[in-house]
């Protein structure tokens, strides 16, 4: 099992260290040196020894990334130590660096063990020194063994603590990348699901209507050039109204047909360009006073109302619709009825492609998107009800406007 890692230290704590201990090395040799030690050379050579074994430590790579190389340098400079305090006991002060390193390069239990076994051996050479053991003489020792446990201890809580937050903040940023992407999908799958509902609801159903429109022109074509020239006209008008459609709702502004009108009003004139292209009969009912609705809740009515026209028109064979619009309380309603072949709700086939089938759906989704709901009743050979309701915001439910 590998021993773990070294904790890193700053680049200026680490050349303060090792100007500290080769400062006291020379400290011991200018003393020894200066005070006539009658074993002044030896003295020196040791601390050069010492400082030349303690220089190797930096350079060699292995000490900084192994705990086995590093406590095998540590014996190494420590031995020549222990040489260096028997010669001199201004040795002694060589031993607070030595303490930093042990704490530093060794597992927890392990330095301190060497830190304690690196006091009580300068305390015992300086006593052999001064002949006679004191215990302020052991005071300094100590205190510098106590107060580098502290720092290094203190440092390596520091340190965890630290690379915890590194590690929990670089954690939240993924996270943080992991939500923005997927709300970017979201958002993706929410906007093609919107494109492909106003594609259904208006470009779709318009070149619809353009089909059932040149269809019955090429029907009468022969015969009477005036209605095929008048079906002509209704398909091309229909195409530029679908052109407009779908430049609008590309460039996410309101459909044409809200443009400086009211819902009442574009609702009335659907009924008409619905009763002009077709044989049906489409009427129009507002059995309230009208009241200010959001842009959301109005695209969505209208867009409900023109998808479940062209239902009628296509599907239903009906020869009258008729479209109601009311609100009650804190909620409006549109609600869209035919007397055509009617339908089983139940057993509505899937939406396919290219069979279509995504009215109703899309309908429903636009209702459920507002927080209203949408309910169909219908029978084979009974018609068709269709009811929207949506929810009236609490910020218009202000008196209502009465009718110009």
């Amino acid at each position: 099992m590998n021993a773990p890692a070294l904790t890193p230290t700053n680049r200026v704590l680490t050349w303060c260290l090792h100007l500290l201990f080769l400062a006291l090395l020379v400290l011991a040799m200018a003393r020894a040196v200066a005070g006539g030690h009658p074993r002044a050379w030896a003295v020196v050579a040791v601390a050069l020894v010492c400082g030349a074994v303690y220089a190797a430590g930096p350079l060699l790579p292995r000490v900084r990334t192994s705990r086995l190389a590093a406590a095998g340098w540590l014996g190494a400079v420590s031995a020549v130590w222990l040489v260096l305090v028997l010669l001199t006991p201004d040795g002694v002060w060589v031993a607070f660096p030595l303490y930093f390193l042990q704490l530093h390069l060794l597992p927890r239990r392990a330095g301190l063990v060497a830190v304690i076994a690196t006091a009580l051996a300068a305390i015992t050479a300086f006593g052999a020194h001064q002949a006679v053991f004191s215990p302020v003489a052991a005071i300094g020792p100590l205190l510098g063994a106590a107060v580098a446990v502290a720092v290094v201890w203190s440092y390596q809580a520091l340190y965890r603590e630290s690379e915890q937050r590194r590690r929990l903040i670089e954690e939240l940023t993924a996270t943080r990348a992991d939500l923005a992407r997927a709300q970017h999908t979201a958002g993706v799958l929410a906007e093609r699901e919107r494109l492909a509902h106003e594609i259904h609801d208006t470009l779709a159903q318009g070149l619809s209507s353009i089909q059932l429109l040149l269809s019955a022109a090429e029907r009468v074509l022969p015969d009477t050039s005036g209605n095929a020239a008048r079906y002509v006209r209704q398909a091309r008008q229909a195409a530029a109204d679908d052109l407009a459609e779908a430049r609008r709702f590309v460039a996410a502004l309101t459909p044409p047909a809200l443009d400086d009108t009211t819902l009442a009003d574009a609702l009335e004139r659907l009924c008409a360009t619905t009763g002009a292209r077709h044989r049906i009969t489409a009427r129009f009912h507002l059995t309230c006073d009208p009241v200010p609705l959001p842009t959301a809740h109005e695209v969505a009515l209208l867009r409900i109302a023109q998808a479940a026209i062209a239902n009628t028109v296509r599907h239903a064979g009906a020869t009258t619709v008729e479209i109601t619009l009311s609100h009650s309380g804190d909620e409006i309603a549109l609600g869209v009825v035919d007397d055509g072949t009617g339908f089983d709700p139940s057993s509505l086939p899937a939406p396919d492609p290219g069979e279509g089938g995504f009215g109703l759906a899309a309908m429903r989704t636009r209702a459920r998107a507002l927080g209203g709901s949408l309910t169909v009743e219908s029978a084979p050979g009974h018609g068709t009800a269709l009811a929207a309701r949506l929810p009236l915001p609490r910020s218009t439910d202000t008196q209502p406007e009465a009718l110009p």
